[in-house]
């Protein structure tokens, strides 16, 4: 299967839509964090014990969700094949807002900062929060 920017573009806004939520978090913890994980999708789920439900399995792109009781919610966890590839679907995705977890060739997506702090004690990796919609919204 090959994927297009649009495509790519898509799967990003349709993963932080569907994770979305109006999550309360006490930021990012202070703690020692542990040299960024790498490895393949399976690999870094089971490094957070989960078992990844897999939505994209491409050359470019391989997504999945997964749940982590003490995360205290669902995350998305992504793969990519290049720097760039994942960069771009980043970029794409932080318009939409949401937390993000950030490693070489692959990230995490929060519904709530907590779940990134909390996968980034095990992972390692670089906290980066897309555009706060917030104030867009309707009272």
């Amino acid at each position: 299967m090959r994927l297009t920017r649009p495509m790519l573009a898509a799967t990003a806004a349709a993963a932080v839509l569907v994770l979305a939520g109006c999550g309360s978090g006490d930021g990012d913890d202070k703690a020692a964090v542990p040299e960024t994980a790498s490895g393949s999708l399976e690999h870094l789920a089971a490094e957070v014990g989960c078992k990844p439900t897999i939505q994209i399995d491409a050359d470019e792109l391989r997504q999945a969700s997964c749940r982590k009781s003490d995360a205290d919610g669902k995350f998305l966890l992504a793969t990519f094949a290049t720097d760039r590839g994942q960069r771009e679907w980043i970029d794409g995705a932080k318009d939409y807002g949401g937390h993000y977890l950030v490693g070489r060739k692959w990230v995490a997506v929060g519904e709530t900062k907590k779940v990134t702090a909390t996968l980034r004690k095990t992972l390692g990796g670089d906290i980066e929060e897309g555009q706060d919609h917030s104030a867009h919204a309707g009272h």
